[in-house]
């Protein structure tokens, strides 16, 4: 009895979700992370070997009813044949039906009657009533009906199943993308041990072609790795000594060695997982409405059903027809596609965002993203790279031979700095693969610049301030444009040149923005950044407007003020300074890079500070609202259609529904409402 109250249970919860109360059922994938999925198989394998075993009583069964051969002109008795049919019915309902019984007895005790309960109450209707028949009630019995019933429901509730299977599965790839051995590395030793079982500081060795076994730093060795189902970015990333890995990226041909840095419990995967899971399980107002939907549509079935026994015994027809009536409309209403619409929906689009780089922490926030009027954009990190790059070189005068010579000397000076001006200089020199000459007899220009000796020349590379304060000529060409900061390189006092550096606006930022427009959605700057710089990056975006020195306190109030002015509000930032802004916003959508969660305030997270994940993030919310609408008009739409045929409207013109036949379109578009849910696509 355990295992089936348990098997129901989960069926129950999976199919309908109605049940506040119903929270020891799991949720169709709601496995330990060792072992996705197993439950589920276990009740597949359970429908499956019961639809056998209610396929073979079939045959005999048919034969022996009166009805059937009185069809197929067949006559078959033997004493007590009536009997033996009765026996292998018992056996039928009994075996057949109990998936169903003691699912209608655990709806009961629940006081939640739905799905089971309408199977149940049918089957036992017709059972009872054809059991009466055989021990001297006047009629015909419908025992090769119910048997028909339940072979199908059985067939109905494995393959669909089957389907809810497929549809929840991609929390199941997240789940498996953690390998389960790490090879261990103890000093020359390399020994393999359970993942699970490492812990912070560990050494481990990946070789190539491996999974990453857990979150950490390298430590030797240099390879790219392949995160895309982790963050949607199908780039290899390259890893070098000193940066972060995360456990589940596929490594490629190099070999690794990494630090770990936490235990799995704490890695970036096993929080995505629980994330979605906890998505999964939150209840959105579509959702809120598909329960309400559900439970209506099992009142209406057993009232339907009720009527429809009335009127026809009324109408002088005898009790077998009119039950058959009443277990055809109830078998029809079932509203299991009802209660699957939204969260084989939901399942899938979690599961699939995850992969792509979107983290939803809140269904609602995701479901509304389709309501979205303006975007707000924090600049640095999200539009722009968040770093100095160098946008162009100029040689002025004869001094140095090249631009190589004059970043080179210019990087000279920049290598121990910490400087963002420093690190894009730098960055520059290792790109041109120039060799850093060694400077030194440094000296600090007070909020000017910096001045050393490098292969006995004097080299300064200084700020526009300090050639005015030196009376020094600026280049014609040296017109700085809004977004670039100009560094001059001065050798031995002669102007030699100058570095112009910028935050690069990301590639991909132009794109995001003419989607947004196409999409009938403003975009907005909000940037502490001076009035140059975010009209500068806010016109060659075609943005729709900007916000330029606004203080991190001061973005809260920018919200509102454009929430005041109406309008659906989306606020990306990178989480911390932004946070109060993020929760104001109607959508707070975080742009945390890597493996940091943190941003508590935000319903969605972007893995990665890609602008184009914004656009698919709305394009994808308005995408699975439009499957769960499409699940829920199919899913009561069918009823509207097919209950008042079974009741025998059409009884007159020769349209007439048998309860097997109820109950294949009631698999049927259960089927329907799970394959729609798993056509759901991310759009990149």
């Amino acid at each position: 009895m355990e295992h089936h109250d348990h098997q129901h249970n989960m069926h129950k919860h999976e199919q309908q979700h109605t049940n506040e109360h119903h929270h020891d059922g799991h949720h169709m994938d709601h496995n330990a992370m060792g072992h996705p999925g197993h439950d589920h198989d276990a009740m597949i394998k359970d429908f499956r070997k019961r639809f056998y075993v209610v396929l073979a009583l079939t045959l005999p069964i048919l034969l022996l009813s009166k009805m059937i051969q009185h069809w197929l002109h067949l006559h078959v008795s033997f004493i007590g044949d009536q009997y033996v049919l009765f026996a292998l019915s018992t056996v039928v309902f009994i075996y057949g039906g109990w998936p169903f019984l003691s699912g209608w007895l655990a709806e009961m005790k629940a006081k939640n009657p739905g799905m089971m309960t309408l199977i149940g109450f049918a089957i036992s209707v017709a059972y009872a009533y054809s059991t009466a028949i055989i021990f001297g009630l006047q009629g015909m019995d419908f025992f090769w009906e119910l048997n028909t019933l339940i072979l199908i429901m059985l067939l109905g509730h494995w393959i669909e199943m089957r389907s809810v299977a497929g549809a929840s599965r991609e929390l199941e790839l997240l789940v498996q993308l953690m390998p389960s051995t790490a090879h261990l590395v103890n000093g020359e030793n390399v020994e393999d041990v359970q993942t699970e079982n490492l812990k912070e500081n560990d050494l481990i060795l990946i070789k190539p072609g491996e999974k990453i076994a857990a979150d950490g730093m390298v430590e030797d060795g240099e390879s790219y790795l392949n995160e895309s189902m982790l963050t949607g970015e199908s780039a290899p990333v390259q890893k070098i000594k000193g940066q972060k890995v995360i456990a589940g990226s596929v490594n490629g041909n190099g070999a690794l060695k990494v630090r770990v840095m936490h235990s799995g419990k704490d890695s970036y995967l096993f929080k995505v997982v629980e994330l979605v899971r906890n998505a999964q399980d939150a209840k959105s107002n579509t959702q809120l409405l598909a329960d309400k939907a559900a439970r209506w549509l099992t009142v209406i079935a057993l009232l339907a059903g009720i009527v429809t026994f009335v009127v026809w015994i009324s109408l002088g027809r005898d009790l077998a027809f009119a039950m058959e009536r009443m277990v055809t409309v109830i078998v029809i209403c079932c509203p299991h596609a009802l209660g699957l619409a939204v969260p084989l929906v939901v399942a899938r689009s979690t599961a699939l965002s995850a992969q792509h780089g979107l983290l939803i922490k809140n269904r609602t926030a995701f479901e509304n993203s389709r309501k979205i009027t303006s975007v707000v954009f924090d600049k640095t990190g999200t539009l722009t790279k968040g770093k100095f790059e160098v946008a162009r070189v100029v040689l002025t005068g004869n001094t140095v031979a090249n631009e190589d010579e004059l970043i080179g000397l210019a990087g000279a000076l920049e290598a121990n700095s910490e400087h963002p001006i420093a690190t894009g200089i730098l960055s520059e020199v290792r790109k041109r693969g120039l060799t850093l000459l060694k400077a030194d007899q440094f000296n600090a220009l007070t909020g000017k610049g910096i001045e050393a000796t490098v292969e006995h020349k004097r080299v300064k590379v200084v700020s526009p301030g300090y050639l005015k304060d030196n009376g020094l000529k600026l280049p014609e060409n040296a017109g700085i444009a809004g977004n670039e900061t100009v560094v001059f390189v001065l050798l031995n006092d002669q102007l030699a040149g100058f570095i112009a550096l910028a935050d690069a606006i990301r590639p991909e930022s132009a794109d995001a923005i003419a989607t947004l427009h196409e999409n009938g959605i403003r975009s907005i700057l909000l940037t502490g950044d001076n009035q140059q710089v975010a009209e500068s990056v806010s016109k060659q975006l075609k943005m729709d407007g900007f916000f330029a020195e606004v203080l991190p306190h001061q973005k809260l109030e920018k919200i509102k003020e454009l929430q005041r002015q109406g309008g659906f509000i989306a606020m990306t930032g990178d989480g911390v300074n932004d946070a109060p802004a993020l929760a104001q916003a109607d959508i707070g959508i975080a742009v945390a890079s890597g493996s940091d969660i943190a941003a508590e305030t935000a319903g969605i997270v972007l893995v990665n500070s890609n602008p184009k994940d914004i656009v698919n993030l709305i394009l994808f919310g308005k995408a699975t609202y439009r499957k769960m609408m499409q699940n829920l008009v199919w899913a009561t739409g069918y009823n509207i259609i097919t209950l008042p045929l079974a009741a025998g409207v059409l009884y007159n013109q020769g349209i007439l529904l048998s309860p097997a036949i109820g109950a294949v379109l009631m698999t049927v578009s259960t089927v329907v409402v799970a394959i729609n849910a798993g056509l759901l696509k991310v759009k990149s």
